[in-house]
């Protein structure tokens, strides 16, 4: 005999659509939700009521109505009712953002922390964790947990870093942050990162690569909206692969990585900025120019490659995302074109719709998203 479904699963089914819908719409009335959802008014009236008293949702004004002189009562969620905290760990710096459920910032902090994997370092970097989230006026338990995106792959799990040779981290744990922190904490590639908040600002991306171009290189790849992980944690780690076998040195210990030719380490010289470079590059200085088009020309090489094995879409993101322009997308294409055997449309690489903070948002997001899908589950 098939198991029904209780009154207590009716009810709780009820309370997750209309706090998805309120969610999802921002801005309704009772009525808004009656007809949409085609539940009774006293059902609504009384998940309303509890979804109020939670502090899940607010009245926030009103709404026109059909009926002259009359205007409804306006509902939307409480977006600061659980926040979640995202944090980058680089080699000079240490970045820290805050975000409500909509997945909108609250807050950012950036720490000239020099990394060194000792507990006085993770101490000191928890402590500006607290001390941010004290700024915030929040109580405890409205902080979701804290997501950690480094420069180095993850254990499926999200509590180990299994290759870090960046920061020389590998084998670090959460422990070395819950040691202090006093809220759930998990770790992220800081690629992986980046292509979660892409997701997030493009919920009609299904498919794709996400290539993460900043002073390293990464990528994700997007399969049925979810970014895969692979059978060994290391799948889409795409700035090994060899392009050149007698070019310059890559940190993994090889020559002529993807990473030495496509990240802004190859493109800039030392102490130099991405604001220096691209102000010189747009004022038509030739050494940049130069040194633009033989960074486009190896990023050509690369995806063309990449493409031929997987015939997707491709997002370029990272820290040089909020620099590229459409132009710079054309001449790409044109590169593309001289090397691929197949006639080749220019509609499969696309600029990042989120170049800002998506290390830290798309770190904190999964926190985020956890809350939701317990509260819109039906």
């Amino acid at each position: 005999m098939a198991n029904s479904i209780t009154p207590n699963q009716i009810k709780q089914n009820n309370r997750n659509l209309i706090y998805q819908y309120i969610y999802t719409n921002q801005t309704v009335s009772q009525q808004d939700i009656c007809s949409a959802l085609h539940l009774s008014r006293p059902t609504v009236t009384g998940k309303l009521a509890e979804l109020e008293q939670e502090g899940l949702i607010a009245r926030c004004g009103q709404i026109d109505s059909e009926y002259v002189g009359r205007k409804a009562t306006a509902y939307g969620i409480v977006p600061n009712y659980r926040v979640s905290v995202g944090v980058e760990i680089r080699r000079r710096e240490v970045k820290i953002i805050a975000i409500d459920l909509y997945g909108s910032k609250i807050k950012r902090l950036a720490c000239p922390i020099a990394y060194t994997n000792s507990d006085a370092y993770f101490q000191e970097v928890c402590g500006e964790i607290l001390s941010f989230i004290g700024s915030l006026q929040l109580k405890s338990e409205q902080i979701l947990g804290v997501g950690v995106a480094f420069q180095g792959l993850v254990a499926p799990d999200h509590n180990t870093v299994i290759y870090g040779k960046i920061l020389n981290c590998t084998g670090l744990s959460t422990q070395a942050f819950t040691k202090y922190l006093p809220y759930p904490c998990a770790f992220f590639h800081d690629a992986d990162s980046a292509a979660v908040s892409e997701l997030w600002v493009s919920p009609e991306l299904k498919d794709g690569v996400y290539l993460s171009i900043s002073r390293h290189l990464g990528a994700a790849i997007v399969r049925d909206g979810k970014i895969l992980s692979g059978k060994h944690g290391h799948n889409a780690t795409i700035e090994h692969i060899q392009m050149k076998p007698d070019g310059a040195a890559c940190y993994c210990g090889k020559r002529g990585c993807m990473e030495t030719l496509c990240s802004l380490k190859a493109l800039l010289h030392p102490e130099e900025t991405l604001e220096a470079f691209f102000g010189q590059l747009r004022s038509g200085d030739p050494a940049c120019r130069q040194r633009w088009d033989v960074f486009l020309t190896d990023l050509a090489a690369s995806i063309n490659m990449l493409h031929l094995v997987h015939d997707t879409d491709f997002i370029l993101g990272g820290y040089l995302a909020p620099y590229l322009r459409q132009d710079d997308l054309a001449a790409l294409h044109e590169k593309i074109k001289a090397l691929t055997p197949f006639p080749e449309p220019e509609d499969f690489i696309s600029i990042s719709k989120m170049p800002k903070h998506n290390i830290t948002i798309g770190a904190a997001l999964p926190y985020v998203q956890e809350f939701l899908a317990q509260n819109t589950r039906s």
